[in-house]
């Protein structure tokens, strides 16, 4: 057998690799509150940032965070893999280059929500000369830089996707809302001005008074959704694939997350732009202590307009299979019905409601 000088890679995550060869600096854990990340020079971007590598963000998305100094901008980027945008702080715009040398700008602010069509050319602007801005990007860098690693190709490759970028009004504000039935109705776009007061569909599978919103950007395979729980009241406990960004939005509450057999929870209080993402198949259930409705947002992979893996069929019943996302676990789902529930779940809660004051509106069924 001949041997050959060059040694050929073992064990290597191109993604990881690269991130070290950019000298990003990056944060890793359950749970992390984004206004509070500390940024350092990413000089592919021309201004400050930093990777959150969290516990459950799976194999196939990450998420950087951009602090754009005041009356900054970004360096001009492209790149192969999908990016999700939400505002956690400032405002400015988005400029994005078109392959005929047409520009289109849309406008931002405090949880504004968009898309950047694949390998577009783009830079972000800080509108303001006092304050920065801080901008958080789910994407899926893992997945095409373990595919291709090569980052001269992903950052520079000159094919233009025009598909992408659909009718100019999506980076408007506006939108085509697809009524598919609860827990699948859709908003189509590319940007959403404030995620707050975006109009959700009510979802009371997933618990009473519980709304929600599909958002399909960009036409890209990432996954979005806003959903809200009603005030002094909590979701049914869940459980999905690894990858899925919680960030919450309003409100005030927590997060219980575990396996089954767990002797304790995890724990996860809300506040502004803390982030989450569950491990793979990890129950985790969210809890309102306030008066006020409580939103979160959700970023990954797989969306509802492309499926991205099998197992995300299952959970979202595409096909005409039967979602088990809503379904209980007794029939094979992937829901722990209130009745289901460890007792010492709701007895938590109560005892949280009692410290805040505050009746709950939430009683479960009798067995």
């Amino acid at each position: 057998m001949e041997t050959l000088k060059k040694e050929t890679p073992f064990g290597v995550d191109s993604y990881l690799a690269w991130v070290e060869d950019e000298g990003i600096l990056v944060h890793e854990g359950l749970a992390l509150n984004l206004r509070k990340v500390e940024t350092r020079d990413w000089p592919r971007f021309g201004t400050k940032a930093a990777a959150t590598h969290f516990t459950g963000r799976g194999d196939f998305c990450s998420m950087f965070v951009f602090d754009i100094p005041a009356g900054h901008s970004t360096n001009l980027v492209q790149h192969l893999f999908e990016a999700l945008y939400f505002v956690v702080e400032g405002h400015g715009s988005t400029q994005l280059e078109l392959a005929d040398g047409s520009k289109r700008q849309f406008e931002w602010g405090p949880r504004s929500f968009f898309a950047i069509p694949l390998n577009a050319k783009y830079r972000h602007y800080n509108g303001s000369g006092r304050e920065h801005a801080l901008l958080a990007a789910t994407t899926t860098a893992p997945l095409i830089m373990k595919i291709f690693h090569n980052a001269q190709f992903v950052f520079n490759d000159p094919y233009e996707f025009s598909e992408r970028f659909g009718p100019s009004e999506y980076f408007a504000g506006k939108g085509e809302l697809l009524l598919r039935g609860p827990g699948h109705d859709t908003w189509a776009t590319n940007f959403v001005p404030d995620l707050a007061k975006l109009e959700l569909t009510a979802y009371d599978e997933r618990g009473p008074g519980s709304s929600n919103i599909k958002i399909a950007l960009a036409d890209s395979v990432m996954h979005a959704h806003i959903s809200e729980v009603a005030p002094a009241t909590y979701k049914k406990a869940h459980r999905h694939g690894a990858g899925t960004h919680v960030l919450t939005l309003t409100g005030g509450g927590y997060s219980l997350l575990w396996y089954p057999g767990d002797k304790d929870f995890k724990r996860v209080d809300w506040e502004y732009a803390t982030v989450f993402p569950p491990l793979n198949q990890q129950f985790h259930q969210h809890f309102v202590t306030t008066e006020n409705a409580s939103r979160y947002l959700a970023t990954g992979i797989g969306g509802t307009s492309y499926v991205f893996y099998e197992q995300q069929r299952r959970t979202g019943g595409y096909g005409g299979q039967k979602s088990a996302s809503k379904t209980s676990i007794k029939e094979g789902g992937d829901q722990i019905e209130y009745e289901d529930q460890d007792p010492r779940i709701h007895a938590l809660w109560l005892e949280e409601m009692r410290k805040h004051g505050i009746a709950p509106r939430l009683e479960l069924p009798k067995t």
